[in-house]
This record gives structure tokens, C-alpha cells and sequence, in this order.
């Protein structure tokens, strides 16, 4: 899977709002290229909620177990939840995992947030493709619900607009 085949599946997906930072956006050097999915039926950057999904493509300080300096890697994570990390890792969020975060096409505890239910996916690929695509779509509906939750809506509203996207991503 690629960088934009992943991208184009989540912002298809129903409210999503897609943020790829770019030199001159007035955001942090080191999130330039990375891309972050909100649930923002109303297509604004939420203020006080973190995306449901992430793709980076570089180290972070204090994150780099992944190895994404490798040319070409990048890594997916995924606000998974604790029922879907329990089944995919076998244990509970915040327990030690002996899993090598370096690993790719596989689903793995986040080497940082795996205590939060985040689950990641280091240079998806054939053996990763219908799980990952399930676990967005998971953390997709489960970032909806917290919204729902947080604003008082009970039910489902009509179909609301579609991804919108806040990049110039290619």
C-alpha cells in the first residue's frame, strides 16, 4: 500500500477531514509530510480532539524504534481502541509488548501510544491491507461516536458531506 492509496481510503470515508502540513502553513517543521485524519464534518481542524489516524514518515524524537530513516517507510497508527488491540496484540494497552516495532506489514502495539489503544503498521502491504483498512474504518466510526457523545447527537444525521481535505496532497 502506498502513501496515497492510504490516504485516498480514509478521506473517502464519510466527515473525514485529511491534514497534510506543508512548509509555510504555520505548522511544526517536523510534522511536514506526515498527515493526520480528523472526524470534522464541517471540514475544520477540531481544536481540542486528536486525529483518529496518522501517517508519518520520520523519526520523531523518543520514537524511533521504527526505523522510518529507512528510504520509502512510513508508518500507520490507528487509534484502534482497546477491544481491537487486545485482538490483534494479544494483551492489554500499557502491557510490555515483545513485538520489534521495526517490523513491517504488520500489526503492531504502537511503540509509544500502544498504553492509549493506538495500533500501527509500519510499510503496510499485502498481509496488512484488509486489517488496516478495517482498523480505520473502526477508528473512524469510533472517533464519530466520541463527537456524537461530546455534542449531544444521538442518532446518525443524513449523509453529511464527504472527506473534505485541508492539503495540496498530489
Amino acid at each position: 500500500m502506498t502513501i496515497d492509496e492510504i490516504i485516498g481510503f480514509v478521506a473517502d470515508l464519510e466527515g473525514v477531514l485529511a491534514v497534510t502540513p506543508r512548509p509555510g502553513d504555520g505548522s511544526p517543521e517536523i510534522s511536514w509530510g506526515d498527515t493526520f485524519f480528523f472526524w470534522s464534518p464541517d471540514g475544520t481542524v477540531p481544536a481540542a480532539t486528536q486525529p483518529f489516524a496518522t501517517i508519518v514518515t520520520k523519526n520523531y524524537p523518543g520514537d524511533e524504534r521504527s526505523r522510518l530513516d529507512r528510504p520509502g517507510s512510513f508508518r500507520v497508527n490507528v487509534a484502534a481502541g482497546k477491544d481491537c488491540f487486545r485482538h490483534w496484540t494479544g494483551h492489554e494497552p500499557g502491557e510490555p509488548a515483545d513485538d520489534d516495532p521495526a517490523a513491517t506489514d504488520t500489526v503492531l502495539a504502537h511503540p509509544v501510544y500502544a498504553s492509549a489503544g493506538w495500533l500501527a503498521v509500519v510499510d503496510p502491504g499485502p498481509r496488512t491491507t484488509a486489517a488496516l483498512h478495517e482498523l480505520l474504518r473502526t477508528a473512524h466510526q469510533r472517533a464519530r461516536a466520541r463527537h456524537d457523545r461530546r455534542h449531544g447527537h444521538t442518532g446518525r444525521p443524513g449523509n453529511s458531506s464527504n472527506a473534505r481535505r485541508a492539503d495540496t496532497y498530489p
